[in-house]
């Protein structure tokens, strides 16, 4: 596989010039129908795109790539493609094994080295309550999901496969994982191996680290995330390593309401993220065109201004819809509730208007409606200052709705 062209970071171009050439690349007044974020040209002039080195490995990367999860259009992810993202990231589950199908359609037209993909597998068996593993967790679960993954993508191998969504030390260190992966690497089926995680964060990084096992770690971080320092340390922590570092989760919820009428700027809180060196890409979720024209635009200059940082601060005020999964909820609840799956299904919903990925989260909580129903008053203070009991009983409602409906 070809090593992308190294370019320096130009943090001084004009931001309003590079918007406006990432509109003609889309235009179409860009040269070429193959092109690549390396070669990518107009005429007298090639567009500055800030680029690191994902760790290690061999791969380096526009800072911004294409998070697919909520995606299902091919046609915007062949335009990202050709507009100069070169990375992009899917997940066994997302939209139920088509998201996986409908890359593998649009990449089998293009040479294999022209991109890189990562895809997420877990095993059978993860209690969503706890994170931790039962007696299903076993390295046949994961070589078989991964084994479906690759006939989805028709592709030999993935560069990057990641353990999904690990918030507990002792899974990321669990042999039977640790065994599975390895299989993979030796086959050649998979370049880098990583983890990703939404919850508990720090001591998920600090595992990988531990581990001299993974290459890559995907994380969530954004400027509303209460442990944003502590999972910033333990990042710098694993980049000095050789660990990729690659950021999710980067828009906080993308709005401050529930009537989604304070949006969050998302090109403030991209940058936000991206300003540590230390994070080599980010996979922000892509649906529109006017959000990849968006988060493109920041491929360029990482500066905030004054107006955005006012932004940021406003929008770190207010309890908006982003939970950090602390679970700190778990033990003033109860009944000990998974509060915090419960709030990342309410996220999805009003955050994304993603409501098959909320349905899912619900669905593996085995709870048929509101559980909160029976109790005489809530004893859960968030630190957020979400009002849990409020949020759990709109958001189960989701689970009264046929499923064919939804997925």
């Amino acid at each position: 596989m070809k090593k992308y062209s190294t370019m320096r970071e130009k943090p001084n171009v004009n931001r309003r010039g590079f918007i406006k050439s990432s509109a003609f690349v889309a235009a179409g007044a860009f040269i070429g129908t193959n092109v690549h974020a390396n070669h990518l040209k107009r005429i007298g002039e090639e567009p500055v795109i800030i680029r690191r080195q994902l760790g290690k490995t061999d791969i380096e990367l526009p800072i911004v790539s294409f998070g697919v999860m909520r995606s299902d259009n091919a046609a915007l992810v062949k335009s990202a493609f050709e507009m100069g993202f070169v990375h992009f990231d899917t997940a066994h589950g997302y939209q139920e094994g088509k998201n996986e199908t409908m890359l593998g359609e649009l990449f089998k037209e293009y040479p294999r080295s022209s991109f890189v993909l990562a895809t997420k597998v877990y095993p059978d068996d993860i209690d969503r309550r706890t994170g931790e593993m039962g007696p299903g967790a076993t390295k046949e679960s994961i070589l078989s999901r991964f084994e479906t993954s690759l006939k989805r993508l028709q592709m030999k191998y993935v560069d990057i496969v990641y353990l999904h969504g690990v918030s507990a030390r002792n899974v990321a260190l669990a042999p039977q994982m640790l065994e599975a992966f390895t299989e993979i690497k030796k086959q050649g089926k998979a370049r880098y191996i990583g983890m990703s995680t939404h919850q508990n964060e720090a001591d998920v990084i600090q595992a990988a680290v531990d581990s001299n096992f993974y290459d890559v770690v995907l994380t969530a971080i954004n400027f509303k995330h209460a442990q944003a320092e502590l999972i910033k340390e333990k990042i710098a922590l694993a980049a000095k390593k050789g660990i990729g570092i690659v950021a999710m989760k980067t828009m906080a919820g993308a709005f401050m309401d529930q009537e989604r009428q304070r949006p969050i700027d998302c090109s403030a809180a991209l940058k936000w993220v991206l300003q540590d060196k230390n994070v080599h890409t980010s996979i922000p979720g892509i649906v529109a065109y006017d959000q990849m024209i968006q988060n493109f635009s920041v491929m360029n200059n990482l500066e905030l201004t004054e107006e955005e940082k006012a932004h940021l601060e406003e929008a770190r005020l207010v309890a908006g819809l982003y939970c950090d999964g602390c679970k700190q909820c778990r033990h003033d609840c109860k009944k000990h509730l998974p509060v915090n799956e419960y709030m990342r299904a309410f996220m999805y919903v009003y955050g994304y208007r993603h409501f098959e990925k909320a349905y899912a989260v619900l669905d593996d909580l085995n709870n048929p409606g509101n559980p909160c129903e029976d109790c005489s008053g809530c004893t859960v203070n968030c630190p957020k200052g979400f009002h849990v009991a409020e949020r759990i009983a709109d958001v189960t409602r989701l689970s009264g709705v046929p499923r064919d409906l939804i997925v």
